[in-house]
């Protein structure tokens, strides 16, 4: 629930937040009384109930006491006598947003939260109990004679449950990263428009109608988990964050690959944040690492059946120029910078062609694209097949944290230390860190018009802080991952990802005195089961089903019998899951996300075949926006949105070093940006095979021109191999055996693998 801006459209240094909110009704109007935290500030918001068609939203512009508001009440009251009066109708916490089938409008509300953790300070929620009430009175209503369809609208809707896995906050933007928030300094009307924020729609007409986001909520869905965890003696906090994106959102046989605007199915944003389990008001060391997941970013479907445990895989449609996979990686860039990594985890031998296909189309797409990129801005592709090596008893999370490691020495991690001389409300604005001057430099450049008061902030900062201030660093590019559903194989792959992560944000805190953390240790162990619950959330969400563990299980040494026997249930679950619910799933996703807006003397919803038919809007037929099918036999949709508004590529960015923030100006690029800055850069090539395409015929020569140190300083190694990156130690404390995997393709005997 962001604050109002200034009148020049500048956030608010002094932000007022809502937070609890009482509904009120009379024959002809609803009144929400709102306050802040600390009553302090009141404010009112009618909603008028005589016109079923129309929704009518009037904000009084005046800050109440809350004496003058009971007053306000009370005269209200003694108005409205003739009729009924003033009555209270419930108590809430924000407004989720306003829908619309056939008959009247409904107010979305939450009627009971419950704290799941605090970043910085800020508090953040799930929701316990939710609410649809009816804005038209009672007489309306009757006339309107609500018909069958209306009713199963409703219930339609109902099926995305608000009480699991969505999230949110007053004053903190938990649809961004850590990184972003303390680096950028963003009105509150923008948050909604980001990808993350799944009620964007619901909320869309109220939030241009008063143009702030004073009553409204902005939900978040994916996952939130906050633990304390100790090492060495010394407590702190870790939080993990999955933010699953609405955009080609749906389920596993519904949305697959990609569609024409980039969008990919099963997108998440995963964000690991650690700090410093201090007293308030204290000053605090804080770090966090963002990584990806999403479905293959190629046409590609798999036909829903009864019979089929494992449906064929089709490439369902030519794109030669592979567009579509150029915008998904263009809209990688914008959101994170370069290097893009791409850990490619899909089997790569088969009896039967499944998964080997969209292989080989995987490598022909990157190979096209880089080719049309400059050297230092190539995408960087990685394949190893996890399927195969954890059957050979090979130690796969020993291997996967040595891709992390690899990823994590061209990305860096976000790390800064903490003032206290903060606002109350918490820590969200770059006048809180502890800086040097080189970094007030760099924001000189980017921000004049914050120059004189920044420089201000981080000298008083200076002078209050110790005088071993160590240096602020940015994560700069990300890794994604993916196997087929994003699931399984993916979370095993990310989970080793977040422990070699945390054995750097440790020791960049001063926790440990290495950057690496035991696979045995209880920390490990902690931070398994944080990882292993996430992997369930998101596979419930999208397949159905608890993910498949079996890795984890053996990591564990659960009794094996008892782990092939939890794995079948969960294939079960998940067959039964996709064969006989997905499709209502997925029309209450399109519903609740505005993809389909129900229209009198149109086909409903549920009478489509498929969410890949044309959708009846406000204002006649249109499609399906981000919401575009796979399949051969039905015509794809554009998006509500392109991801590219200007004509120049956003992968070919000028190089940044490593300590650059997240800033405003991001390149010389246009359009939907939802995360970050552009980052160092990088670059892979192919050569390809006369019989094709496989992991084995693929080239992969890394190119780097800038690489971060454990101290956040960038290394710059022109146009050089990896073998000749080992020279200057980048890639020394890697056997061999990998950096030749790294340089040929899925070379990589996992035997051979010798700890440096």
């Amino acid at each position: 629930m962001a604050a109002e801006n200034c009148s020049d459209g500048r956030p608010n240094p002094n932000p007022c937040y809502l937070q609890k909110f009482r509904l009120y009704e009379t024959r002809s109007n609803f009144y929400m009384i709102g306050r802040d935290k600390n009553r302090t500030l009141w404010r009112v918001l009618r909603i008028d109930r005589l016109d079923p068609s129309e929704l009518t939203i009037l904000e009084d512009c005046r800050t109440y006491s809350e004496i003058d508001c009971c007053d306000l009440l009370r005269r209200i009251h003694e108005g409205n006598r003739s009729t009924g009066g003033l009555k209270f109708v419930t108590v809430c916490y924000g407004i989720v947003g306003f829908v619309k089938f056939l008959g009247p409008y409904y107010m979305l509300l939450i009627t009971k939260r419950r704290k799941i953790g605090a970043i910085c300070g800020h508090t953040i929620y799930a929701i316990t109990k939710s609410e649809m009430i009816p804005i038209p009175n009672f007489p309306v209503q009757s006339n309107m004679a609500y018909s069958t369809n209306e009713k199963r609208y409703k219930k339609l809707l109902c099926m995305v449950d608000l009480t699991k896995d969505f999230f949110f906050s007053y004053s903190y933007n938990v649809m961004h990263s850590l990184q972003r928030n303390l680096c950028k300094n963003e009105a509150g009307l923008v948050h909604y428009e980001t990808m993350f924020v799944w009620n964007e729609f619901l909320t869309r007409g109220i939030r241009n109608n008063l143009k702030n986001t004073l009553w409204t909520v902005a939900l978040v869905y994916g996952f939130f988990k906050q633990v304390k965890l100790s090492v060495s003696g010394g407590d702190f906090k870790l939080t993990l964050i999955a933010r699953r994106s609405r955009h080609y959102a749906g389920t596993r046989y519904l949305k697959r690959g990609v569609n024409e605007k980039g969008r990919v199915a099963n997108d998440v944003e995963t964000e690991q944040i650690v700090f410093e389990d201090v007293p308030e008001r204290c000053p605090t060391q804080i770090s966090s690492v963002v990584q990806n997941r999403g479905s293959i970013p190629l046409f590609w479907s798999q036909e829903t059946s009864r019979l089929n445990l494992k449906p064929d895989i089709i490439l369902s449609k030519k794109d030669p120029n592979y567009e579509a996979t150029r915008l998904h990686f263009e809209n990688l860039v914008k959101r994170y910078g370069n290097p893009i990594i791409i850990l490619n985890l899909i089997k790569t031998y088969e009896k039967k062609p499944r998964e080997t296909i969209l292989l080989a189309e995987f490598s022909n797409a990157i190979r096209f694209i880089n080719e049309s990129l400059t050297e230092e801005n190539r995408l960087r592709f990685l394949h190893w097949d996890l399927s195969r090596h954890s059957r050979k008893s090979t130690n796969v999370l020993a291997l996967l944290g040595r891709v992390a490691d690899y990823a994590l020495n061209l990305t860096g991690i976000f790390y800064c230390q903490v003032t206290p001389n903060c606002r109350p409300e918490g820590l969200l604005n770059l006048s809180c860190f502890v800086q040097n001057d080189e970094y007030v430099a760099q924001i000189a450049s980017d921000r004049n018009d914050d120059v004189e008061k920044l420089e201000t902030n981080v000298g008083n900062d200076k002078q209050n802080s110790s005088e071993n201030v160590k240096t602020t660093t940015f994560q700069t590019g990300v890794l994604r991952t993916n196997c087929i559903d994003c699931l399984d194989r993916t979370n095993v792959a990310q989970y080793s990802y977040g422990l070699m992560a945390l054995g750097r944000q440790l020791h960049a805190m001063g926790f440990i005195d290495t950057q690496t953390i035991d696979q045995n240790s209880p920390l490990a162990e902690d931070l398994i089961r944080v990882y292993e619950t996430m992997g369930d959330t998101l596979a419930q969400q999208y397949g159905g089903s608890a993910a498949h563990n079996k890795i984890f299980c053996q990591r564990r040494g659960q009794w094996k019998a008892a782990t092939q026997s939890q794995e079948f249930f969960r294939t079960l679950q998940r067959y039964y899951s996709n064969a006989y619910m997905d499709a209502e799933k997925q029309s209450a996703i399109n519903l609740f996300l505005g993809h389909f807006q129900p229209q009198q003397g149109k086909p409903a919803l549920w009478e489509l075949d498929s969410d890949q038919h044309y959708s009846v809007g406000r204002d006649g037929p249109n499609l399906f926006n981000e919401n575009a099918s796979c399949r051969t036999s039905f015509k794809r949709s554009l998006s509500d949105g392109n991801i590219l508004c200007g004509t120049h590529s956003p992968m070919a960015v000028p190089n940044v070093r490593h300590h650059r923030p997240l800033s405003e100006n991001i390149g010389a690029t246009h359009g939907l940006s939802d995360s970050t800055p552009e980052m160092p850069t990088c670059e892979i090539s192919y050569s390809r095979s006369t019989t094709g395409l496989s992991s084995e015929n693929i080239e992969v020569k890394i190119d780097m021109t800038t690489s971060p140190s454990e101290s956040g300083s960038s290394i710059k190694g022109g146009d050089r191999t990896a073998s000749e990156l080992t020279c200057d130690g980048i890639l020394d404390k890697f056997s061999e055996s990998f950096v030749n995997w790294v340089t040929h393709g899925d070379m990589l005997i996992p035997l051979k693998l010798t700890s440096k």
